[in-house]
């Protein structure tokens, strides 16, 4: 699904037949779940800090979670993880290589 040049994919709150994703809360809940993924790996607090590696965010004014390729590296289960949530969820996913350019 997400291609070997791609290092950073953004999972969009954005269904593929257009629909917002719901609940409206679900990028930081994925990325609450993935906060002991980082580089060191979990350390006291990290529970409450987001990974550098899965961070919530907005594109063109549409929640999103960006996934690095690090997480995929480091731990391939929790990479697995966020992108069957996009491939279950019907999520629509854009890749950016390491240049921050678009990945067709």
């Amino acid at each position: 699904m997400v291609s070997n040049a791609a290092k950073e994919v953004f999972i969009l709150g954005l269904t593929r037949t257009g629909k917002a994703f719901r609940p409206s809360d679900w990028a930081e809940r994925l990325a609450g779940v993935m906060s002991p993924f980082r580089p060191g790996g979990p350390q006291p607090g990290s529970h409450l800090r987001y990974s550098p590696w899965c961070i919530p965010s907005s594109l063109d004014g549409i929640k999103c979670v960006i996934v690095n390729r690090e997480l995929r590296d480091a731990e391939p289960m929790a990479w697995d993880f966020c992108i069957n949530f996009a491939r279950d969820n019907n999520l629509q996913v854009r890749e950016y290589d390491a240049q921050g350019r678009l990945i067709a």
